[in-house]
């Protein structure tokens, strides 16, 4: 008689959320935080050339990297709805194929319309488990950031005086010199990396900038530096000194401190400042990549004045203040010359939206 075949066993529906060191942080029944539930009618707004390029970015990420790197291999709360990380693939992989399709027929974009999004993908609602914020249970908290252009300067100078500093390039035959991780934000901002300092040689000046400036810099994650004696560059965060970020404490009283390397292009998630994926703004969430997950499709609904306006994008870079946060969404707005044309865009921008996950059926 052939032999009857054993059900598979029943998924948990507790999920253990992690911090950014892989540690666990609390214990969630998962079923409460998402629903099968269909788009609503209404506009679709994204940039389908630059959507094109992050969902490219990702999935090559996953590609090269992915089986070196235990954050993107989890599959995070998700799991809790039977969501692997082979039908995370598949929706980039889809998405991929469905706009490059689009894009050279020169026809209308498929992902724009609510009805095909409806037809070809399983849309999960994600509602928020703020431990901070117990009435926050239908919405998700939106924010934004953004890279913005700030003066600087190649040498220290009585404006520009608060440097971005780089770390020794890695030698892949030789351990890590690890001597940046025994020092705060505070140490390294009175200058002991400074002519006169203790640490004086140890790391390299990329530029110096305005405190204010340096500010935005580390808030932000990459910044845009055109110089006094003329050029311009961007600088991304590279490694920090292992110290968590804080939530509740001001910026200038963290003692997370973050090194830089000059980039090409806007850097989003990745396991190194060599790997990091090209995001793009309007496009682009920062998110809880070691529990939501990396790759994950996002749709945003706005229903401020009474009619739905919905929003298409990617997770494609974290922070910090995502570790664990299962609440948020941070949206990539552009680059900005200063911080009042990012306040004029930023005040257009919805504080809470409805959230939904997509994958292909």
């Amino acid at each position: 008689m052939p032999q009857a075949s054993v059900p598979a066993p029943p998924l948990s529906p507790l999920y253990t959320a992690v911090d950014e060191f892989g540690q666990p942080a609390f214990q969630i029944d998962g079923r409460a935080l998402f629903r099968d539930r269909p788009l609503p009618s209404g506009s679709i707004v994204t940039a389908p050339l630059k959507l094109l390029r992050v969902l490219r970015n990702t999935r090559q990420y996953f590609h090269e990297y992915g089986a070196a790197d235990p954050v993107v291999q989890r599959e995070g709360i998700l799991a809790v709805q039977g969501v692997s990380l082979t039908d995370v693939l598949a929706t980039l992989d889809f998405m991929i194929a469905t706009l490059t399709e689009d894009i050279s027929n020169k026809r209308p974009i498929r992902l724009q319309d609510p009805a095909f999004i409806n037809q070809h993908f399983r849309v999960i609602q994600w509602l928020p488990h703020n431990p901070r914020d117990r009435q926050q249970t239908q919405q998700l908290r939106l924010t934004n950031y953004a890279v913005f252009t700030h003066t600087g300067s190649r040498s220290r100078t009585a404006t520009y005086n608060t440097a971005l500093y780089a770390l020794p390039e890695r030698q892949p035959d030789q351990p890590e010199d690890t001597f940046y991780r025994q020092l705060t934000k505070q140490q390294v901002l009175a200058g002991i990396f400074e002519p006169g300092g203790a640490l004086h040689g140890r790391v390299r000046p990329l530029a110096y900038l305005t405190r204010a400036a340096f500010e935005d810099a580390l808030m932000q994650g990459t910044i845009l530096v055109k110089f006094t004696d003329g050029g311009s560059a961007f600088f991304n965060v590279d490694r920090n000194n292992g110290i968590a970020f804080v939530k509740g404490v001001t910026p200038y009283d963290q003692r997370r401190y973050w090194y830089f390397r000059q980039v090409a292009a806007i850097k989003g998630y990745g396991s190194s400042i060599e790997n990091k994926i090209n995001i793009e703004p309007e496009v682009t969430f920062a998110g809880d990549v070691w529990n939501v997950g990396l790759g994950r499709v996002v749709m945003i609904e706005d229903t401020r004045g009474g009619r739905s306006q919905l929003r298409l994008g990617v997770i494609a870079d974290t922070g910090g203040a995502f570790a664990p946060n299962l609440y948020q969404l941070d949206f990539l707005a552009g680059i900005f010359p200063n911080p009042s044309a990012y306040q004029a865009v930023a005040r257009t921008l919805p504080d809470y939206v409805r959230g939904y996950i997509l994958i292909k059926k």
